[in-house]
């Protein structure tokens, strides 16, 4: 849940890497180019399995209550990198020197200190514990990883998915692989018709960023390959299998289309059950139709922005357009396959008005189902660069981006992980438009049923006077004399049935030393 009235201190860091709160000054968030205090329902207890990291070449900014300035420092500014399942709501506010390095491919959320603990600017969106791995020794993946790479000495999939992504990257889901639980990862391909600028397997020469947290695969593996993986993996995750192609060691999965359809029609044909996944660009229709035949359950649609300009400057798309993406979301839905957006959530810039009615467009007239809400792992000043010179406008925070989506898309629904689905979604149960069924609501009902409006309702201003400077009122606001926090903790409100819930799986016994081991998710 959010908390109420607290304000936290500011995080900061010397050069020796000490992390400490600031005894005097409060805690100040970036959303896009706004620097504020972080709003009461945005803030939460640094979820377990959270990181710190101090910033290079970054210094931090907090506001001083007493005269209500904001004060630059020397020490270096702090995020956190919040487990999965959380996304974040805003950025950690500083000041770059000329010579800031660019920083690698996480995601960077405003960190404080209050009551003896960490805060950080994030909701939970998701009550999967699919990706947490407290209570599990790293000495049992390696067991585990190492007897499946005696087991399968052919398969070059597995020896993949053991020795590099397993061992070597610590991936989440070939984790969960060798402990035989949740989603199955499933790369295919060596090549990609995107070149994205956050992309998290290979750089282009001269590219800004110094390394990526994975290498891509240097190989394609044959169907064989990939069903044997699959077939294994539904052996011991027999309750609610996930198979996913497309993951964060490859390229673009539907470049090696037929690969993939003769995968999945190799594994119906074999009697096998489950959700098959295809995480993607979505830059074929054609593909996609011939995937969506053989047996596909589900799409995720990666995804900056439904708006062309901000999505091809991050995508940087070879061969295809943002119309083929709509295209092939259209035509997932018309072969009854389950889609969802992995829209990469950026504050500030994902949260504004241009950017929420191009999605309910999409949503609405391409038939979405369901929202991942995942954090695009970036430098946020070279994002904001990247950027440069297209209108955004005001920005209305995540509790009220995803209150307008619900309301203006009741079947949509919320997450952080592909749900499980069974072998085919229902669909037209759920209330999902069909690609031109959706028609708006009579201007009448909605006055009708639409509720007061209150403060929450509203975009947040800019934070900042003429000259950038912060002020003690625009920054801090009116004072709080009742508590804030009545916006619910609604995550997975409109999961599939049968989406897994919080608690520890079977199969998986509760015990041992905590892994402190934190990677990107494979998938992201």
């Amino acid at each position: 849940m959010a908390s109420s009235n607290i304000r936290p201190h500011l995080v900061v860091a010397d050069e020796n890497g000490e992390i400490y709160d600031h005894p005097d000054l409060l805690m100040v968030c970036r959303r896009g180019h706004e620097f504020a205090l972080p709003r009461p329902d945005e803030l939460m207890p640094l979820p377990d399995e959270s990181e710190l990291f101090l910033l290079p070449g970054r210094r931090a900014v907090g506001l001083d209550p007493e005269t209500g300035e904001a004060v630059g420092m020397d020490e270096l500014a702090v995020a956190a990198f919040a487990a999965p399942a959380h996304t974040l709501t805003a950025h950690p506010a500083y000041v770059s020197e000329p010579d800031a390095p660019t920083l690698p491919l996480f995601a960077y959320g405003a960190v404080g200190f209050a009551n003896g603990r960490l805060y950080v600017c994030a909701k939970r969106v998701d009550e999967s514990n699919r990706q947490v791995f407290r209570g599990i020794h790293r000495k049992k993946v390696e067991q585990t990883a190492r007897e499946l790479m005696r087991r399968y000495p052919d398969n070059r999939l597995m020896q993949h998915l053991t020795a590099k992504c397993a061992l070597t990257y610590s991936c989440p889901a070939a984790r969960n692989l060798c402990l035989g639980r949740y989603e199955a990862p499933l790369p295919v391909s060596r090549t990609c018709n995107a070149r994205c600028v956050g992309c998290i397997s290979q750089q282009e020469a001269g590219s800004r960023i110094c390394a990526t947290p994975q290498n891509r695969m240097a190989f394609t593996p044959t169907a064989a390959e990939i069903v044997e993986v699959m077939r294994h993996h539904a052996r011991n995750e027999v309750a609610e299998p996930v198979f996913s192609f497309g993951q964060g060691c490859e390229g673009e999965p539907l470049t090696e289309a037929p690969l993939i359809e003769e995968a999945v029609r190799l594994f119906r044909a074999g009697g096998g059950r489950g959700t098959v996944n295809l995480n993607s660009n979505a830059s074929l229709p054609g593909a996609v139709e011939r995937i969506a035949g053989a047996g596909l359950t589900s799409l995720r649609v990666s995804l900056n922005s439904a708006r062309e300009e901000p999505y091809n400057r991050y995508y940087r798309p070879h061969g295809y357009t943002l119309a083929d993406v709509r295209g092939s979301i259209a035509t997932a839905r018309r072969n009854g396959v389950f889609v969802s957006l992995n829209l990469l959530y950026f504050p500030g810039i994902t949260d504004t008005e241009p950017e929420l009615e191009a999605l309910l467009d999409m949503i609405r007239t391409c038939g979405v189902s369901f929202i991942q809400l995942r954090n695009l792992n970036i430098d946020p000043e070279m994002y904001l660069e990247l950027l440069q010179g297209i209108e955004f406008g005001p920005n209305m925070g995540l509790v009220n981006f995803r209150k307008r989506l619900r309301r203006e898309c009741p079947w949509l629904g919320f997450g952080y992980f592909n749900p499980y689905l069974g072998d085919r979604a229902e669909l037209t149960e759920r209330g999902v438009p069909l690609p031109g069924e959706w028609q708006a609501t009579p201007l009448a009902d909605l006055l009708r049923d639409a509720p007061e409006a209150g403060p929450d309702d509203t975009p947040e201003k800019n934070n900042l006077d003429a000259r950038g400077a912060a002020t003690a009122e625009n920054l801090s606001g009116p004072e709080k004399t009742e508590p804030d926090d009545t916006e619910p903790d609604d995550a997975d409100e409109g999961l599939p049935e049968g989406h897994l819930e919080a608690g520890p799986h079977d199969g998986v016994p509760d015990d041992g030393v905590p892994d402190d081991d934190q990677a990107c998710g494979c998938e992201d």
